[in-house]
């Protein structure tokens, strides 16, 4: 796990386990993944932000959303500062991890591989975030 301190929001990983619960913790805080396609915002294409599942920071705006049919939410943008970004060599694999700047929660990752004029693609577990409808 990233250092907590160097986030403005820093709490115990036991802090985080019982407000976040199980399945949450283990996303947010163990740096876990979701099942393709499982996810309650895989298909969810209401106006509005979405924000950190444990923080509640915003995150991306919803009409950077778009179908990408990998499984998990996609993002083509993030909300200005919302993120950092972290390489990841995990799994055989060299990625760019994204977590939430504000409290170092793990979102998902992010591809150059988007079909948007950005051309990027956050790939984020539902479980890490909430949605606050406009």
């Amino acid at each position: 796990m990233s250092n907590p301190n160097k986030y403005p929001v820093s709490k115990s990983e036991s802090e985080w386990r019982e407000e976040l619960g199980e399945k949450r913790f283990h996303i947010l805080r163990e740096k876990g993944t979701e099942f393709p396609r499982s996810g309650q915002y895989n298909l969810h294409f209401e106006d509005g932000t979405y924000v950190c599942g444990a923080c509640h920071t915003p995150l991306f705006e919803s009409n950077n959303k778009f179908k990408s049919n990998c499984g998990w939410p996609s993002f083509d943008d993030a909300i200005d500062g919302a993120i950092e970004y972290v390489q990841d060599k995990t799994h055989g694999m060299i990625r760019t991890e994204i977590l939430c700047a504000n409290c170092g929660s793990h979102l998902g990752h992010v591809f150059e591989d988007g079909p948007t004029q950005t051309g990027q693609r956050y790939c984020v577990n539902s479980l890490s975030m909430d949605f606050k409808k406009k």
